[in-house]
């Protein structure tokens, strides 16, 4: 049976016009009552018809990006901002307002209490650490537009935008072996990381296709920082056996890799070549030049915000459907001198 207005106020046990007050965000109601009626709402999966149906009644011109900026590090470097940049090219010039929300993943739900159904934005954004399978279906019932940044998972299909890290590092695997490289270490990341699942995974792809003996690589998922690379190397040339190349996870731990490796007094490309993803900040300005994949950030955030505006563009809702889709940007090998034997 389907959960109205009454069974919330009666679980609630308050007034009717009280649970209305909530859903729309009365500033007449304390923000305990909100919080206690949201988890309410939530705990009996309860979306009110009467509000989904308004959503289209009128246009706020408003889109909200949704994060969770407890992920401290992912939003306090330049690819956050470039995303937020790509978003703004397009909505801007549709007129539209970007406000950049905080919302956990543990309050998942109730972002769609603040900013769709009390209709303070047109469409959201979303970072794919917040989307659950609950809110990914509630927004569909919904027919609300929204776009996920970044692969999703889910069993099924939601608008979202993201980089194909894993075909990128077959091609930057292809490039290793193309200049004669075969014993290979991959370093950095974190176990069940998603990045690091698809960029590992890239790398063996490309091993796998070109059919190299015993698929020889090694994985060392030690972290993501300069320290992290310096470590990670020290350990490999202490320890193991010394493979011909690096696929490193990020910049900072190519960096530090570089730097351990010209103490030991080994020579990069000749003994050992070192490729790395992202080509900021660091890649164009090591000794040497980095190897790398140029994610376009930018264009992730524009990508993102033109599926957005198509979608509320849209008049009408039974075609949302056809926005269901995963957009791959592919990511751009640049060859440097770092990797470059031939």
């Amino acid at each position: 049976m389907k959960v109205t207005i009454k069974d919330i106020a009666k679980a609630a046990n308050v007034a009717k016009s009280t649970v209305s007050k909530v859903l729309n965000d009365s500033p007449h109601i304390s923000i305990a009552t909100k919080v206690r009626i949201r988890e309410i709402m939530k705990q009996m999966n309860y979306i009110p018809s009467s509000l989904a149906t308004g959503l289209a009644r009128q246009k706020c011109h408003n889109i909200s990006l949704i994060i969770d900026l407890t992920r401290r590090n992912d939003f306090l470097n330049f690819f956050f901002y470039n995303i937020i940049g790509g978003i703004e090219s397009v909505v801007g010039p549709n007129n539209y307002e970007l406000t950049i929300s905080n919302v956990g993943r543990e309050e998942s739900r109730d972002y769609l209490t603040r900013y769709v159904l009390s209709q303070k934005a047109d469409g959201i954004i979303i970072d794919n650490s917040i989307l659950t399978k609950d809110s990914a279906e509630d927004l569909r019932n919904l027919g609300f537009p929204y776009v996920l940044i970044g692969e999703w998972s889910g069993p099924k299909m939601v608008p979202c935008v993201d980089i194909n890290n894993r075909l990128g590092a077959t091609r930057l695997t292809q490039h290793l072996l193309e200049q004669g490289y075969r014993n290979l270490a991959f370093i950095g990341g974190g176990e069940n990381e998603p990045l690091f699942e698809s960029r590992s995974a890239g790398v063996i792809d490309a091993l796998l296709q070109e059919d190299v003996e015993g698929n020889p690589l090694r994985i060392y998922p030690d972290g993501n920082t300069e320290k992290a690379g310096y470590h990670m190397v020290s350990t490999i040339l202490e320890h193991g056996e010394i493979p011909d190349a690096l696929v490193c996870m990020n910049n900072f731990v190519a960096f530090g890799a570089l730097k351990r490796l010209k103490e030991k007094g080994i020579s990069v490309p000749q003994e050992i070549g070192v490729v790395t993803f992202d080509n900021e900040p660091l890649a164009p300005y090591t000794t040497p030049a980095l190897t790398c994949l140029h994610m376009d950030t930018f264009g992730l955030g524009a990508g993102a915000a033109e599926l957005l505006m198509s979608q509320i563009q849209e008049e009408s809702q039974a075609n949302q459907d056809k926005f269901l889709q995963q957009k791959w940007l592919m990511p751009e090998l640049i060859v440097r001198e770092s990797s470059t034997k031939r």
